[in-house]
């Protein structure tokens, strides 16, 4: 009996041990709303996450390029955040670990990635591909506006001087007529 209840014990704590691997192995999950986003120049991207974990965990983003990786945020959900200079005046954080970027340039076209560590030092990444797109129609769209309204204004030039040229040939023909003599009957006499 004493036996049967030692390997009880036994395989207890070995489902014990084996429950929390298998807890402490999937403790963090974060959830990627879109795993590439494209935002125009001067725009802003908006990269939508969620996470679960044990604790209150450090959200850290990158940003990782061809040539080039650095550090862009590092906060505890409700604590004090760190923005590198970088992107200090055009970061915002959410406390989910999303990340707002604004007045977007061609440079920040890369990866980001998000890496979520818990308190016992456990943590997992998650990325997103930004895109950022150079918008070359909005000039022409300006162009296009502004030679519409000076058309507008010359069509609106043209007719005021028809009708003033109008008015002028009224006043000069009633200003004539005025001036000339009227002929009576009486004035009129035969040769």
């Amino acid at each position: 009996m004493k036996t049967v209840w030692i390997s009880i014990i036994h395989h207890t704590q070995i489902l014990i041990f084996i429950f929390s691997i298998c807890h402490y192995t999937q403790a963090i999950t974060i959830q990627v709303q879109s795993n590439a986003v494209i935002a125009p120049i001067q725009g802003s991207a908006f990269f939508s996450v969620d996470f679960k974990c044990i604790g209150i965990p450090t959200i850290k983003w990158m940003f990782n390029a061809i040539d080039k990786q650095h550090r862009i945020a590092t906060w505890i959900p409700g604590g004090l955040i760190n923005i590198t200079q970088l992107y200090e005046e055009r970061v915002e954080t959410h406390f989910n670990g999303s990340l707002t970027i604004s007045h977007l340039r061609l440079q920040d076209s890369g990866y980001y990635i998000i890496t979520v560590t818990e308190p016992s030092g456990n943590s997992k990444d998650a990325g997103v591909l930004l895109n950022v797109t150079e918008v070359l129609y909005e000039d022409i769209q300006y162009l296009i506006v502004f030679i519409i309204v000076l058309a507008a204004l010359a069509a609106f030039l043209m007719l005021c001087v028809w009708l003033l040229n109008k008015l002028y040939r009224y006043a000069k023909a009633w200003c004539i007529k005025r001036h000339l003599p009227e002929h009576n009957a009486t004035e009129l006499q035969p040769l």
